[in-house]
């Protein structure tokens, strides 16, 4: 589900609550929810980011969609680059 720039996974099998849901929302929440174009790259690998900061903007049929920040954490790595075209589901920011 896309709300206010984030992209939230509903599981209703995952019921512990651990580390691994979480590695599995973040991932989820740095990818496109649908087929669309980076126009503008906020982070670079190694900077400092807090929940809420716009890290990918993306477009998608004349709409904008900010990918903003899960939660508090470092950059590990981008994996794209502004004017990649970008499918659903694939990730395209990593956060330590």
């Amino acid at each position: 589900m896309f709300l206010d720039g984030l992209v939230h996974v509903i599981d209703v099998t995952a019921t512990d609550g651990g580390s691994q849901v979480r590695a599995r929302h973040d991932e989820m929440a740095m990818a496109s929810p649908m087929p669309a174009t980076v126009a503008i790259i906020n982070a670079r690998p190694g900077q400092d980011v807090k929940q809420g900061d716009v890290l990918i903007m993306l477009e998608a049929m004349k709409m904008e969609l900010p990918l903003k920040a899960p939660r508090d954490g470092t950059v590990r790595a981008v994996a794209c680059t502004v004017g990649d075209l970008v499918q659903p589901g694939i990730p395209l920011l990593e956060l330590e």
